[in-house]
């Protein structure tokens, strides 16, 4: 229509505000994920990409090349300062979260920050604190929480087809190489400079599957499901701080309990299965794929349609009474008490010798606990821990009871 031209300078449709100056602050290792989701936006001038900050130089990237007129910065401070961007995207260390959120929500910039939020309850009151006070908004990287299949899923909990749920579980078995856990400084590690890291398969790389899971609680509490009560056994086949494998029984005020199997040493592959268990029927869910199998279904589907959360996070700052949040901090409260219930756990087991095959060499050796998918398999569909189901080089768990 006549007057709505872009001016290619200020980036500005007449008659239109200009689009939000987003900032990202981590531009290297995942915040090149980050950067592929903007490109197309800023392309197509939803966004404007205004600023990259990494301590490192800026990695070049085929899918996501650096627009020109985009500043780099090593010192996110000084980003700050001299960009003023509407959205700041956090894709640092999660031990460094709070303080740089705490940042940007000075400057009047919602946040887009990658999961774990933070890594004890404290903070997370902190963080719900200053979003208030600034009255800005925080959505937080749990991206598979955008999935229709996970809407399909909780739909048809909701009619009913599953009967009376009994039971929530997940499996994930993935592998880590060496050169994983010697990819930064705190790779690994339970704490760094005297703070907590806590750089484990349950708070990071697998803590997709646990959010799939208090997604579904949520659902079928019609609220936010509150722990009460964690069971842990945690174990590692290499001289790190954390667990590469874990079983976590987890248990709410109301609602059935949920088992957490997830491994990072296997020797087969599986992407992640999210399996509710009812009176009438069985669904799985491969959350990174989106795939669904409810009652009745022959066949597992793939449910297309998933919202991104940087465009959800645009969409709720035009429209905030019309678009919720997917992720806001709120929601992932019950995510993060896990994490500060977990966080005076002891060392986990190491396991070696004939329980574990090593292959390859240097960076690319990967270590497998032996026959750890079958019993991964066997506690979620029993509910149990390794202990409980008298596998041998099981030990005691960790039991905690969780305030509130």
């Amino acid at each position: 229509m006549p007057g709505d031209r872009v001016d290619p300078d200020r980036w500005v449709v007449s008659g239109a505000a200009p689009p939000p100056r987003v900032a990202v602050i981590g531009a290297n290792g995942h915040g090149r994920w980050h950067r592929r989701v903007i490109a197309p936006l800023h392309a197509a001038g939803r966004l404007r990409l205004v600023a990259l900050v990494d301590v490192r130089p800026v990695e070049d990237d085929p899918a996501a090349p650096v627009p020109p007129g985009v500043a780099v910065f090593t010192d996110h401070r000084a980003m700050l300062a001299a960009t003023r961007p509407d959205v700041v995207v956090i894709c640092t260390p999660p031990h460094t979260h709070l303080a740089i959120a705490r940042d940007a929500l000075a400057t009047g910039a919602d946040l887009l920050l990658e999961k774990p939020p933070v890594l004890s309850l404290a903070e997370h009151e902190e963080l719900t604190w200053a979003l208030t006070a600034a009255g800005r908004v925080a959505q937080v990287g749990f991206q598979a929480l955008g999935s229709a299949a996970l809407t399909a899923l909780t739909d048809a909990l909701a009619a009913g087809r599953l009967g009376t749920v009994t039971g929530i579980s997940t499996i994930a078995a993935w592998q880590r190489p060496d050169a994983y856990y010697v990819r930064s400084p705190w790779a690994g590690r339970r704490s760094l400079d005297g703070r907590p890291v806590l750089d484990g398969a349950l708070a990071n790389p697998l803590a997709h599957a646990v959010m799939q899971c208090l997604a579904i609680a949520e659902a079928l509490a019609g609220a936010t499901p509150w722990p009460v009560a964690i069971e842990v056994e945690r174990y590692r086949v290499r001289p790190i701080e954390v667990e590469d494998t874990a079983v976590l029984r987890v248990r709410f005020r109301a609602g059935p309990p949920v088992l957490v199997a997830v491994t990072l040493a296997a020797e087969e592959f599986v992407a992640g299965e999210v399996v509710v268990t009812g009176t009438a029927g069985q669904a799985v869910l491969e959350y990174p794929t989106d795939r669904l199998r409810l009652p009745g279904d022959v066949v597992t589907r793939r449910v297309p349609g998933r919202l991104g959360l940087l465009e959800n996070l645009l969409a709720h700052r035009a429209n905030p009474s019309g678009v919720p949040l997917i992720a806001p901090l709120a929601r992932t409260a019950p995510f993060t008490a896990l994490l500060d219930a977990l966080r005076p756990a002891p060392e986990p087991r190491l396991l070696d010798g004939e329980l574990v095959t090593i292959l390859g060499e240097g960076g690319e050796r990967v270590r497998h606990l032996r026959g750890v998918v079958e019993v991964l398999r066997r506690a979620a569909e029993r509910g149990a821990l390794p202990s409980e189901l008298g596998v041998p080089w099981a030990s005691g768990a960790y039991r905690a009871e969780l305030a509130g």
